[in-house]
């Protein structure tokens, strides 16, 4: 079940969630009596179309007049001035919002709002069609122009008075967010422990062949699967396949990752504790069950993983503290594959990593070439695509709900939110993603270097330099995700770094050739017929295993 679970979800590991961008901005909005009263809200507005402020300073103030009675797809629904020299706010529907913008902007007002029960959704580009509409137009929601109301006007109109002034501007992102800190130091440290956990269990294994009463009950305990160059490039035959389908049937197959997913890291999650928890000397009483004794600690760690995991997949969309679970499970989920799949040797880490950076590259940068509305498929399966649900109003794109049908997530990313306040804080809570393929590929590099290090003797040298190898990639991604403003396959900065540190690490060893072929006695290891035990120990014995 383990490996079958496994195979199916590491079809996702090259999957890389680059943010998507959306033009979101600030609507400012103040009372105009004694009391002063401000307060901000989401807005959704196309840059191509018109470009807002940067800041507050440098925006100009208007008078709101809320028409939100009426959807301004006639000039003969409002009366003649009412609009002059004024922002006004309209309901969305029945035409479009051009046909809206130029018909506000033909009777004097200098800005439109539009209102939406629906969701907010970004409003489509087509710049040709405004070349002749100069006054902002957004998008926002209904709930907020009603709260607007209420919160400028209150109950004592007459104190706060009856007008309300709003302002339109974009802050611009920062480039560096704190959360991108916790992201580096949740990708390198697991990284680091998986490849170090799995040179823990290369050792094992060098004991037990050292020890033939040991080794076949070694072999009943290591679930470890080990991947040929066959075997890699069939993976990633299925990754690309399993790719393509998420993006043709992504609102079935979305749940099925999901479970997957509950079910793969409950069980990763309980193979990492059950780790830690061996190493503790109390409350090893057991009780038979099924002709087996089964420790009692090990069955109440099994509830609890499988509690973990239950109640993410409850309160997935719950974004104020999902995410911190969602984190956990994903690191074990990370450390558990590290350890558990071995490469053989460089050959097939150099061949896996190879394939999977031209996936990454493939699928983000030249699928924009081949899909018809110009987008990637991986970005596109990244914001998930919605469903048959969707209509199109001329150019906004609406959903029959906001809150009763949450959009649906691959949870196949370390989610951290973003600490600075913006525009993206008020519209969602915006998140810093990294998808575990950026973690688990490049740590299994990490773990075949771990492993050659406990098979030669040779003091970590190569899980120490690709471990470093693998945080420099991540700073080189971040510093190109802030100077290019948009979602970087991290594949095409982790792999190259770590490759050639290790190849040159190993070239300046003059172990390039054991390196690259690995260590004799993993093959032999595999070997079942009487005999071999004494060939294997002496090959063990030597350095490098020859």
């Amino acid at each position: 079940m383990m490996r079958a679970a496994g195979l199916l979800w590491a079809a996702l590991w090259g999957l890389l969630l680059p943010p998507v961008t959306a033009d979101e901005g600030i609507l400012h909005a103040s009372g105009s009596g004694v009391l002063p009263v401000t307060k901000d809200y989401c807005i959704i507005y196309n840059s191509n179309w018109i470009s807002l402020p940067k800041s507050l300073d440098n925006a100009t103030s208007r008078t709101l007049e809320n028409l939100t009675s009426t959807v301004l797809c006639s000039s003969s629904e409002v009366p003649s001035g009412l609009m002059k020299d004024k922002a006004v706010v309209v309901m969305r529907g029945n035409c479009t919002s051009l046909e809206k913008a130029r018909i506000a902007q033909s009777l004097g007002a200098k800005m439109l709002l539009i209102a939406s029960k629906p969701r907010l959704s970004p409003l489509s580009d087509n710049k040709t069609d405004f070349e002749d509409v100069t006054l902002p137009v957004a998008l926002i929601r209904y709930n907020d122009i009603v709260d607007m109301q209420l919160s400028c006007h209150g109950r004592l109109s007459s104190t706060l008075g009856n007008e309300v002034n709003v302002t339109l501007y974009s802050p611009p992102l920062p480039e560096f967010d704190c959360s991108m800190v916790v992201i580096f130091l949740i990708a390198v440290f697991t990284v680091a422990l998986g490849g170090y956990w799995s040179g823990v269990a290369e050792l094992e294994n060098l004991k037990a062949i050292a020890s033939p009463g040991e080794r076949e009950t070694r072999r009943k305990k290591e679930e470890n699967v080990t991947f040929t160059p066959v075997t890699v490039i069939l993976f990633v035959v299925i990754c690309c396949v399993m790719l393509v389908l998420l993006y043709f049937f992504y609102k079935w197959l979305v749940y099925v990752i999901i479970s997957v997913f509950c079910l793969a890291s409950a069980m990763s999650l309980y193979n990492c504790l059950a780790a830690l928890i061996g190493e503790i000397p109390f409350g090893q009483c057991r009780i038979a069950c099924c002709n087996k004794n089964i420790e009692v600690r090990l069955i109440f760690l099994a509830v609890f993983c499988i509690a973990a995991a239950v109640v993410w997949a409850v309160f997935r969309n719950e974004d104020r503290w999902a995410w911190i679970l969602q984190d956990i499970l994903g690191v074990a989920f990370c450390l558990n594959f590290i350890k558990t799949l071995k490469m053989p040797n460089f050959k097939s880490c150099v061949i896996l990593l190879g394939l999977l950076l031209l996936y990454d590259v493939f699928f983000v940068f030249i699928t924009p070439f081949i899909t018809k509305n110009g987008a990637s498929i991986m970005v596109e399966v990244a914001a998930g695509p919605f469903g048959n649900s969707e209509k199109n109003d001329g150019n906004l794109v609406e959903v029959p709900t906001e809150r009763s049908a949450p959009h649906e997530k691959l949870p196949v990313v370390i989610r951290v939110p973003r600490l600075e306040y913006s525009a993206s804080t008020l519209c969602d809570m915006p998140f810093s993603l990294l998808g575990f393929g950026d973690i688990i590929v490049p740590g299994l590099l990490v773990a075949y270097c771990r492993r050659f290090d406990v098979q030669t003797s040779s003091s970590s040298v190569y899980y120490i330099s690709c471990t470093i190898a693998y945080a420099i990639g991540m700073v080189l991604t971040f510093i190109v995700l802030a100077l290019m403003k948009m979602g970087q396959p991290a594949l095409l900065y982790l792999v190259p770094c770590t490759l050639i540190t290790s190849s040159l690490v190993a070239w300046r060893r003059k172990e390039m050739k054991k390196f690259w072929k690995g260590s004799s006695y993993q093959m032999m290891e595999h070997l079942d017929y009487p005999g071999n035990e004494e060939s294997t120990v002496s090959a063990s014995e030597q350095p490098g295993g020859q």
